[in-house]
């Protein structure tokens, strides 16, 4: 994955359009690596190769769409993750107006978020006190995320900024059906900011990909994830963390307010997330003890909480989240259902 250091890194395949690929054409390119194909194509078959030595250049001409108003007098620390944003980043925002420190910034090959970017943020969190910069964001290898930390060290998550992107989109007549689309994993405080705005919140399974598809199919013109996947599709068929930075600086021109103060109306409620090891992740996942325990735990959290229960994709886990006004009573309602989990496998 993207945001993985280097030995865990890898590709990623973009289908016509620029949009990624579904579940199924991945699924077809997994069958022909390992498959004994007798006749490969030749000649003209194979099709061609594009070296576009000129990307960096037009991709900033695209990004002069994204930023409406100059951000001079802005100060931010971004974080290249020693990867694609490197070239691009402290050149998009510089172009834009906003004083940019610069760090990560030097790849080498083998260094892609190695203790940096979006998943590491310590050094941006210590780089923009040290600055007294505006504030920082932090991509991750492929520059398709986007997090950011106020001027007092605080994060600012992918729920926030999609809060904070949505409130003003609606504000300016851009938020198609007053609507976004977030994941499971988006945390009640956007459902409750978006409710009380108005903002209707779509939800889709984990991963940008399915965010694309309901934005596609609904015709909607936000959605994002926790992790700072955000898509705004007039602005490009993929997450971009680069669009997405310049969007909340200018928002924060905009309005002459603080990234602190635009981020106040979501509220993260606490979260506690518990990985339980099963032998038969369905099996667990239906046992009539679950789902009384599931039960009991709606029950009692009704409409100030919530409870997932999500099967790993790629281990023999069930993560069980919970979220609640209070840590403790979140803490208290995972542990009991993860109780019944474990003794269900």
């Amino acid at each position: 994955a993207s945001h993985n250091p280097m030995p865990d890194n890898g590709i990623k395949i973009f289908g016509p359009g620029g949009r990624k690929l579904d579940d199924d054409t991945e699924d077809q390119i997994e069958a022909l690596l390992t498959a004994e194909v007798g006749m490969r194509p030749v000649g003209a078959g194979i099709g061609r190769v594009i070296d576009a030595e000129d990307a960096d250049d037009r991709y900033l001409r695209h990004l002069s769409k994204a930023s409406t108003l100059r951000l001079d007098g802005l100060t931010v620390v971004v974080d290249c993750a020693h990867g694609a944003a490197s070239s691009v980043a402290p050149r998009a925002y510089r172009a834009a107006g906003a004083r940019v420190i610069a760090i990560n910034a030097e790849p080498n090959g083998l260094n892609i978020n190695d203790n940096c970017g979006s998943t590491h943020l310590d050094s941006l969190r210590a780089a923009v006190i040290a600055h007294r910069a505006d504030l920082g964001l932090a991509h991750d290898g492929d520059a398709d995320r986007c997090l950011a930390i106020d001027a007092n060290g605080e994060l600012v998550d992918g729920d926030a900024i999609m809060v904070v992107l949505a409130l003003a989109m609606r504000e300016a007549g851009e938020l198609a059906s007053d609507t976004l689309v977030a994941t499971v994993m988006s945390n009640l405080g956007l459902h409750l900011a978006m409710r009380s705005a108005g903002i209707t919140v779509r939800t889709t399974g984990v991963g940008d990909r399915y965010v694309l598809e309901e934005l596609r199919a609904g015709d909607y013109s936000l959605g994002g994830e926790q992790s700072g996947h955000i898509v705004m599709p007039a602005l490009g068929s993929t997450g971009d963390g680069i669009v997405t930075g310049l969007r909340l600086m200018t928002r924060m021109v905009q309005t002459g307010s603080s990234l602190t103060e635009l981020a106040a109306p979501m509220q993260t409620l606490p979260q506690v997330l518990i990985n339980v090891r099963v032998a038969d992740k369905d099996t667990a996942a239906a046992a009539p003890a679950v789902r009384t325990a599931v039960g009991d735990a709606e029950a009692e959290l009704g409409d100030t909480g919530r409870i997932l229960l999500r099967p790993s994709g790629t281990e023999p886990v069930i993560r069980v989240m919970v979220e609640a006004p209070e840590a403790d009573v979140a803490q208290r309602v995972a542990n009991r259902v993860a109780e019944a989990v474990s003794a269900a496998h």
